[in-house]
């Protein structure tokens, strides 16, 4: 029995200390609450969690194949190629929610999106981005802004840090001046 105490006294102390070291307390290697999301892959249906993109830049786009802004899969992809060095990343997120502008499977909006564009960032299984059947992360994005995407093409920023620094309608071009301002003061500043 003093056995069997001593045993259970020795591990507690050892898992106190290990608890308490500071490597275990919230560090920059923890994934970002907004990031903490788990999404399947649009080519493969993969599973694919967002905290592989922590610590840096996201631009969160919903986005539909048929649809007067579609276009802008070229200005994201642009944008893709030339801040991913710095730690950009561009997370499309097909919907169907406005205007039943992308109907297609997964692989149907893959091959459009590769084919057409040449889109390269990373894409999602189709969700929802608004409404009862919001997914996960756009339900974050609109408590920590506010506004819910009107239509396809709307974007959040997000930093290094997790944080949701703002929200754009679609009307906002990725060659945009406030945008591309944004994205670079972000990609400018270091994740703690």
């Amino acid at each position: 029995m003093l056995l069997r105490t001593v045993l259970i006294s020795a591990m507690l102390a050892v898992v106190s200390a290990f608890c308490s070291a500071p490597a275990f307390a919230q560090s920059p290697e923890a994934c970002p609450a907004i990031l903490n999301h788990q999404f399947n892959r649009l080519q493969d249906d993969a599973p694919q969690n967002l905290c592989q993109y922590k610590g840096k830049v996201a631009l969160v786009v919903n986005t539909a194949s048929y649809c007067g802004f579609t276009s802008q899969y070229e200005g994201l992809e642009k944008m893709y190629a030339k801040y991913s060095s710095k730690g950009l990343v561009v997370l499309g997120f097909p919907s169907n929610d406005f205007g039943q502008q992308e109907p297609g499977s997964s692989k149907e909006i893959a091959d459009f999106c590769f084919n057409t564009y040449g889109v390269k960032f990373p894409m999602f299984a189709k969700s929802s981005v608004s409404g009862k059947d919001i997914n996960p992360l756009h339900a974050e994005l609109v408590k920590a802004t506010g506004t819910t995407p009107k239509w396809n093409f709307y974007k959040y920023l997000i930093d290094r840090k997790g944080n949701v620094v703002a929200a754009y309608s679609s009307l906002t071009t990725p060659d945009s001046k406030k945008l591309v301002a944004d994205v670079e003061k972000a990609l400018a500043e270091k994740a703690e």
